[in-house]
């Protein structure tokens, strides 16, 4: 019966894996990947525009070195905000209207600079294109402080006093809960914007495990394969060989996307070297890093990623089972799709209060719904990396999952014993209340 049960696995894996869908799929997944992680690369190789220099013109029409004055604070406001486009900055004497003539063919910036009675200083920002907002604000910041060192210039006020008046106020942040730190709430706020990238691959891969468990064993159905199959093994066999190729599947396809997100992050290194651009994505994962350092947080991964991997691979095995157990009960991927609809529904509401768990803080209620199955593999890790929850926490979560498990194998196989080989149109959930009721198979 071993054997059986192994040659039924490698078959179901096999029928999964050696697919021109799956090698086309995966073939778009990889070229994604590499295209989503290079694509300011890709588009400087292809002569685009992306993070090329800015070349900017300054006419000044105020005689009061303004053109000098705002050249270099657009420099200062550049190194703060390390902007990765460099600025050229050229001041002009030519005339408003024959530099308007130029920059449509050199698509550069045009500042004029003009003095103001009322507020020292005033400006005209001319282009033959749109500006990038976030550039835009760096010379708006720029003309800013160049507007205030000219008033300085005019007034008795001391340039020492006014930058104490303008700076920023220091502050001292104190929380009086002694369970929360500041650190955490470094931790908070680098979850609610790394996690939902991180959990989506997750999302994608259970709605894609039930689909394809529900799709196999109506296949089987349809064909009537399954009372072949059936009358050489039993259905418990024959269930779990499709519990365990699936997830054996879904592991395999969650390796390679690890691997195709690895290889484009090395291709960006190399090519941001080759051609000289910037190298954001790796700076932002240095910055995670750093913050994971300085919260201590990196000190704990060591035992929170097996957790969490032991969460999502028992959340696999649940979510798993019970699509077999639905599809068992079904003759056609019609009746499928309306019977999974409870599944979906609950993990698309885990997924949007994982995205969403800052806004319960502190909520016990929140804290109920990480240990309930399907909703934990999703919410509780985001909980644990914000310090909402403790390892405790997430021990119960597996703890409760498994006991779902256990009861849904129990109880399942009944089910799948008896629908497996049933065709009957009835109404699905009448057709599995009565299954459970029965209780010789």
């Amino acid at each position: 019966m071993r054997n059986k049960f192994w040659y039924l696995t490698n078959i179901s894996l096999k029928k999964k894996i050696k697919t021109k869908w799956f090698l086309i799929a995966n073939i778009f997944i990889f070229l994604g990947l590499i295209l989503i992680t290079n694509i300011d690369s890709i588009i400087t190789i292809f002569g685009g525009e992306f993070n090329n220099d800015i070349n900017i013109v300054v006419i000044d029409e105020t005689h009061l070195s303004s053109a000098t004055i705002f050249k270099d604070n657009l420099e200062n406001t550049n190194n703060i905000l390390e902007s990765s486009a460099k600025t050229n900055v050229e001041i002009s004497k030519n005339s408003i209207e024959l530099e308007k003539d130029k920059l449509k063919e050199t698509n550069k910036i045009l500042i004029v600079l003009e003095e103001s009675k009322e507020k020292v200083l005033k400006a005209k920002i001319i282009s033959n294109d749109y500006i990038d907002t976030i550039y835009y604000n760096t010379l708006l910041q720029a003309l800013t402080q160049t507007k205030t060192k000219l008033a300085l210039d005019k007034t008795e006020i001391d340039e020492d006093e006014l930058n104490k008046i303008t700076s920023l106020i220091d502050v001292e942040r104190t929380i009086l809960d002694e369970d929360k730190t500041e650190e955490n709430e470094e931790m908070s706020m680098l979850t609610n914007a790394l996690f939902p990238t991180i959990i989506l691959p997750f999302f994608i891969l259970v709605v894609f495990l039930i689909q394809m468990i529900g799709a196999e064993i109506n296949e089987e159905k349809q064909t009537r394969s399954m009372e072949v199959i059936i009358s050489n093994v039993s259905p418990k066999v024959h269930f779990f060989s499709k519990v365990l190729a699936s997830n054996i599947f879904v592991l395999i396809q969650s390796l390679l996307l690890f691997i195709y997100g690895f290889i484009g992050i090395f291709i960006r290194i190399n090519l941001a070297n080759k051609i000289g651009s910037p190298n954001s994505i790796t700076d932002t994962i240095g910055g995670y890093l750093d913050t994971l350092k300085t919260t201590g947080f990196i000190d704990k991964l060591i035992y929170v990623i097996p957790l969490i991997i032991i969460l999502m691979i028992l959340s696999f095995i649940a979510y798993s089972l019970v699509a077999g157990i639905l599809a068992s009960m079904t003759v056609n991927m019609e009746d499928f799709q309306q019977i999974q609809t409870p599944i979906m529904l609950v993990s698309i509401v885990g997924y949007y209060l994982a995205i969403m768990q800052s806004m319960f803080k502190g909520s016990i209620f929140i804290k109920i719904l990480s240990y309930v199955p399907f909703l934990s593999c999703l919410l509780s890790p985001a909980l644990l990396i914000s310090g909402e929850i403790g390892i405790i926490d997430v021990v119960i979560a597996i703890l409760i999952l498994i006991g779902f498990i256990y009861i849904a194998i129990k109880y399942g196989l009944k089910i799948y014993k008896i629908g497996i080989l049933n065709y009957s149109t009835d109404k699905m959930w009448s057709k599995l209340f009565k299954a459970v009721k029965q209780k010789e198979i």
